[in-house]
């Protein structure tokens, strides 16, 4: 009870305050604006905010932060829905179904699950990290360190091999090549050059962002370009029916799961949000009875992704309040908001500042919230984009992306990686390798080797101090048993083939002449 007399306290400061209400609510629209729009993400806002930060109280400066975390997450899903665009690496799963539920004239239905599960995940997380945040950060940190992550990535590679490919060993050919493409760049231990090519720009590696655009919304132009020109491309079938009740109900164990997923990434410093998304996807298509149909446009794969990645949002905010440790980029630049108010976030906030904690308790749950009310409105204008022919959509598409790749650093090749990307993209998915999976090996494994790296060092260059730690050791081990899982499948389907044709029943015989 005294948590929700607290919470009440909060939202009664939050909502008595003229200035709070008008930053609160720029803050919801400007998350939502900036994480539709890729490569300028919800950092990019962040940042330009942060200065400007010191001229307002801590409430109010850490409250704004919050709240354009929880909309930001959730508005990259509409242009990756839409157009196949994420706006952020963590609504890259989300375009996985999402665009060809657009493709099937399900756009309304995808972006009403994406609005609705945000708005859950978020608002639960928002419940679990008031109830028990000093007791969840504790756990967290003492049980979770490198080799668990480590592990956690590597059992999120071994489930993503199933994902959108025609076969099972091209889907690990396209996880091969986003790993080969995270290596690009320094050695995260010694320093040490590879694959640079003697070329400044790729010492820094190969930024993720215009890769994600070039082999997403690059790619997809020259597909339905090709359409075009063969005479085969049909627009996109207009849809404004949003998911029913019984839909959102009978995908229950999904979202629940996701939940937990997303929770579980987001208590853990520097994973978040991304890690989640693409866990909770991964884990939906591990447990369904028709995995084949994700990637096709299948509702729980829109579902899963856009569940846990807004389920981190409250849960990053955990280590960052109980214990000073920011979960990600956005809640690292919290920290710089409190320490300009002389303040260092930690155990003693709770004490010496509980009002402010409270205050930014409350406007995260509202913000969650508020996803569902200004989702909606704006669904049933924005998905009349769709309505825009091919030939005028296309170069707008193309314009959004050019300048979202180049906002990130300002380089005129992330742009040129961008269309390589695209290219490459077109005859990858032509030839039936997972585009989905090669951005799962790139954004993945430059989470794992760092961590693998950390590791290590962690534990003295021993292999065996794996086995001395039951949470990496079981997530190994589940690893490996998904990947011989896999092995043994794609052997035993493809013995299995050939069987089933011979033992087909023989055509019927022709009815005689004139019978």
């Amino acid at each position: 009870m005294e948590a929700f007399d607290n919470f009440l306290q909060g939202t009664v400061t939050l909502f008595s305050d003229p200035i709070g209400i008008l930053i609160f609510f720029g803050g919801v629209i400007g998350g939502m604006l900036f994480g539709a729009i890729p490569g300028v993400s919800m950092l990019t806002l962040a940042a330009i905010l942060l200065p400007f930060t010191a001229h307002l109280s801590p409430e109010h400066g850490i409250m704004l932060f919050s709240v354009i975390y929880c909309t930001g997450v959730y508005g990259g899903a509409i242009t990756a829905i839409l157009f196949n665009i994420p706006g952020a690496p963590e609504n890259a799963p989300t375009a996985f179904d999402g665009y060809p539920m657009t493709q099937n004239g399900q756009a309304g239905k995808a972006v009403g699950a994406a609005v609705m599960c945000s708005a859950i995940g978020g608002v639960v997380s928002c419940i679990i990290m008031m109830a028990a945040t000093a007791a969840i950060a504790d756990w967290a940190i003492s049980a979770f360190g490198p080799p668990e992550i480590f592990a956690l990535v590597f059992f999120g590679l071994a489930v993503a091999a199933s994902v959108g490919a025609k076969t099972f060993w091209k889907g690990w050919l396209s996880i091969l090549i986003g790993l080969m493409v995270a290596v690009v760049g320094l050695d995260p231990v010694g320093g040490i050059e590879r694959y640079d090519f003697e070329m400044p720009y790729l010492l820094a590696g190969i930024h993720f962002i215009p890769t994600i655009l070039g082999f997403f919304a690059v790619s997809e132009i020259f597909v339905q370009a090709e359409k075009k020109v063969r005479g085969s491309y049909e627009a996109p079938k207009m849809g404004v029916e949003f998911p029913t009740m019984k839909e959102l109900i009978a995908h229950k164990f999904a979202v629940i799961r996701s939940i937990v997923i997303g929770f579980f990434c987001g208590i853990l410093p520097g994973i978040g949000a991304t890690l989640a998304a693409f866990m909770g996807y991964n884990e939906a298509v591990r447990w369904s009875k028709t995995p084949e149909e994700f990637g096709k446009g299948k509702l729980e794969g829109v579902i899963s992704s856009e569940t846990a990645n807004n389920a981190a949002t409250g849960a990053a905010m955990i280590p960052l309040l109980a214990l000073g440790l920011p979960g990600g980029a956005l809640t690292a630049m919290m920290v710089g908001v409190f320490q300009m108010h002389d303040m260092e976030p930690g155990p003693l906030v709770f004490i010496n500042s509980a009002d402010l904690v409270w205050v930014v308790f409350a406007a995260m749950f509202f913000a969650n919230l508020s996803i569902i009310v200004i989702g909606f409105l704006e669904t049933k204008t924005i998905i009349n984009l769709l309505r825009i022919p091919f030939q005028f959509l296309a170069p707008m598409i193309l314009l959004l992306a050019t300048v979202g790749a180049y906002a990130v650093r300002g380089l005129t090749i992330d742009v040129v990686v961008m269309f390589l990307a695209g290219v490459i993209g077109f005859f990858l998915r032509r030839s039936g390798y997972s585009v989905a999976g090669i951005v799962l090996g790139l954004i993945l494994g430059k989470i794992g080797e760092q961590t693998f790296a950390q590791a290590m060092q962690m534990l003295h260059f021993e292999w065996s101090g794996f086995l001395d730690r039951w949470i990496a050791l079981g997530l190994l081990i589940a690893g490996f048993l998904t990947l011989c899982g896999s092995i043994y499948g794609a052997f035993f389907k493809k013995k299995s083939e050939p069987a089933s044709t011979d033992s087909s029943p023989p055509p019927a015989p022709p009815p005689p002449a004139g019978g």
